[in-house]
């Protein structure tokens, strides 16, 4: 599928796309280069029609275990703001992608690693799997809207125990605290992955991407009835497209 990486690896599956991270010696934790990749990566599965689904997941023990700290510590001021931007630019691709993103947590998934996954429309994770932001161990703050995210999925008071424990977390837990949307067994979990993202894959394009669209605007400042506004414009827009009136007029010989 186009390109060739180093540090990364994209097999597809029908109308799924699997975007593997692929430095598991190194715990698949993400140096320059591999951030150039990603993005890459995912904006090549954003422009190929043919895949309605991208997952992004990890090979070996881990999904990614943030940073990778030897460059992170190296780098001097000018390159430390540039990587940082480069994060937010990768963060994007993802969430105004026109297709949904799931993050597939094998394993474990700290710091940068568990901001990707939360930038994913989803997360699917295994039973064994991790998840965290250890930054306060550093004395450093997560640069990669951890802090932020996190607060638009579970509210404040999980946030902050997160953050300011830096702990990892279970599959389980995070399931219960709404963070994870899934947990699968280990044995299990690549074939219930891409179960879910196929079954995903086979609901209406255009009605996705909008609802996607729709549901990242809940999230922003603008005025609530400009929200409502929106929502009824692309009712009407999809309502007398053909893929709706095909749909509605096939419900409709059912009854």
């Amino acid at each position: 599928m186009g390109k060739e990486f180093r540090n990364i690896d994209i097999k597809i599956h029908g109308q799924v796309a699997i975007l593997r991270f692929n430095r598991p010696e190194q715990l698949n934790a993400m140096n320059r280069e591999m951030m150039d990749e990603i993005i890459a990566g995912i904006e090549q599965v954003n422009q190929t029609e043919d895949v309605l689904v991208g997952v992004i997941t990890g090979n070996g023990r881990a999904f990614m275990a943030g940073a990778d700290i030897k460059e992170y510590t190296n780098q001097t001021p000018e390159e430390f703001q540039s990587f940082q931007e480069k994060g937010t630019e990768l963060y994007r691709c993802i969430e105004e992608a026109p297709k949904p993103w799931l993050a597939a947590v094998n394993g474990f998934a700290l710091g940068g690693g568990f901001e990707i996954a939360l930038a994913c429309d989803m997360i699917l994770a295994s039973q064994s799997s991790k998840m965290g932001l250890p930054e306060v161990f550093l004395s450093l703050v997560p640069g990669g809207g951890g802090t932020q995210r996190l607060i638009q999925k579970i509210g404040i008071n999980r946030t902050k125990e997160i953050l300011f424990t830096g702990a990892q977390f279970t599959s389980s837990t995070f399931e219960d605290w709404g963070i994870v949307n899934h947990v699968y067994e280990d044995s299990k979990f690549e074939d219930e992955v891409l179960d879910f993202a196929n079954k995903l894959a086979r609901r209406p394009t255009k009605a996705i991407g909008e609802l996607k669209k729709l549901a990242n605007l809940s999230l922003s400042p603008i005025d609530f009835n400009k929200k409502i506004a929106e929502e009824g414009r692309v009712v009407l827009d999809l309502f007398y497209r053909d893929e709706a009136q095909k749909a509605i007029q096939k419900f409709m010989a059912k009854t």
